[in-house]
């Protein structure tokens, strides 16, 4: 999910219906065009109609259950990114969660990871894992959705071919994401501590972590090479143990702000008051990852190393002292603190940053993309996703 909110697709001008009988029918006619083009976005079935994709007459007078294209494309993005959530969050929780059996494939973890987690909180194992497990139920939820509404689900299992970490925990399966090569932006920790800037107003920030800006980062051990014991140092967790734990807590909170903003920014499109409920629903969780993740990845100890495996450093510093300190990085501002919001004539209020709707899909893709998190993916893959994108970005309010 989105983290640089630049767009990457050109603006489609959001357009409002002028009221009148004559617009209303014209506007429930768009609801259902030809078969072919509803089976391009996805929409499926024997007999497509106006019946198949309303619940029923009384709810599609009073336009709560509407269903249009651009919802159905809405979802389906919406659908493929819980899918991809659900798999890196999986890896997560193989290594590091809490291991019991609500979740498929977990073996026991990864000990001294594990351990390492537990140095930015100690209950980290069971947020981890309780976030895999309602990332898991979002992607169920919106796929059956889409089947009950006679819209295709979202099926991306043809491009699980990325390989496993070979660390002591991991299933050797194949995967949809990458966490042993990551780029991590942390820009969003200064983003949600400005007083005066907002992204939707093209405003930049700085990295609390610049080191993970740069270069390839692993947030999983890649082997048992990652966790050997250190007899040295605190509880025997190695510098490159714990690197590898810090920036899995950072990485956390990028992954969760991107759904904490793709949320309210596509619900702003939708038509369905219901599916505007799935939207405001479904983001509401996303929001208390977030706040959650970004809580604990102020915790990570100072620590720099070098990859012996790459040569790249990462340094985690103190963010509340110099050349870091003041509100832009402090480590218990955790709360989204006052900024301009719609006009800077406006006063100052506490939001989500950012909710501009215009290319969000696309840019939530281009994001995940700068993140690493597909490196090795297939061409076949990224059209894939880019055409979900699309579609979800051309959907327009009626």
């Amino acid at each position: 999910m989105s983290s640089k909110e630049t767009d990457t697709l050109s603006p489609t001008p959001e357009t409002t219906h002028p009221a009148g009988i004559a617009d209303e029918k014209r506007s429930q006619q768009r609801t259902v065009p030809r078969r072919s083009f509803l089976k391009g976005l996805g929409v499926v079935g024997a007999a497509v109609s106006v019946g198949s994709l309303l619940a029923n007459d009384a709810e599609a007078q009073s336009g709560s259950s509407i269903i249009t294209i651009g919802d159905v494309a809405i979802l389906r993005f919406l659908a493929a990114a819980e899918i991809l959530e659900t798999d890196l969050w999986q890896q997560y929780a193989e290594l590091g969660g809490t291991q019991d059996k609500e979740l498929p494939g977990l073996t026991g973890g990864s000990k001294l990871y594990t351990r390492a987690l537990q140095q930015l909180d100690g209950d980290m194992p069971q947020y981890i894992h309780d976030n895999t497990e309602d990332e898991l139920t979002h992607e169920v939820f919106i796929n059956a959705y889409l089947v009950s509404k006679g819209a295709e689900p979202v099926d991306l299992d043809q491009f699980r071919t990325l390989p496993s970490s070979k660390a002591t925990g991991a299933q050797q399966i194949g995967r949809l994401t990458n966490l042993m090569q990551l780029t991590v932006d942390t820009s969003w920790w200064t983003r949600y501590r400005s007083r005066t800037g907002n992204p939707d107003f093209g405003d930049m920030f700085p990295q609390a972590v610049p080191s993970l800006a740069v270069g390839q980062h692993t947030a999983i051990p890649r082997t048992d090479d990652d966790v050997q014991p250190d007899p040295s140092k605190p509880h025997h967790i190695s510098d490159l143990t714990q690197a590898i734990a810090n920036t899995a807590g950072f990485h956390f909170a990028f992954i969760e702000q991107g759904g904490t903003s793709l949320y309210p920014k596509l619900a702003q499109r939708v038509t369905s008051l219901e599916v505007l409920r799935i939207l405001l629903s479904i983001g509401g969780t996303e929001i208390a990852h977030f706040q959650t993740w970004h809580d604990k990845a102020g915790n990570s100890p100072n620590v720099s190393v070098t990859d012996p495996a790459t040569g790249v450093k990462v340094s985690f510093p103190n963010l509340n002292a110099p050349p870091f300190g003041g509100e832009d990085f402090q480590t218990n501002l955790i709360m989204p603190e006052p900024t301009v919001f719609l006009n800077k004539k406006l006063p100052a209020c506490s939001i989500i940053r950012p909710t501009q709707t215009r290319g969000a899909a696309m840019s939530a893709l281009a994001a995940l993309t700068a993140d690493g998190l597909f490196i090795g993916q297939t061409p076949e893959f990224f059209r894939f996703m880019k055409t979900l994108a699309i579609e979800a970005d051309l959907a327009v309010r009626q």
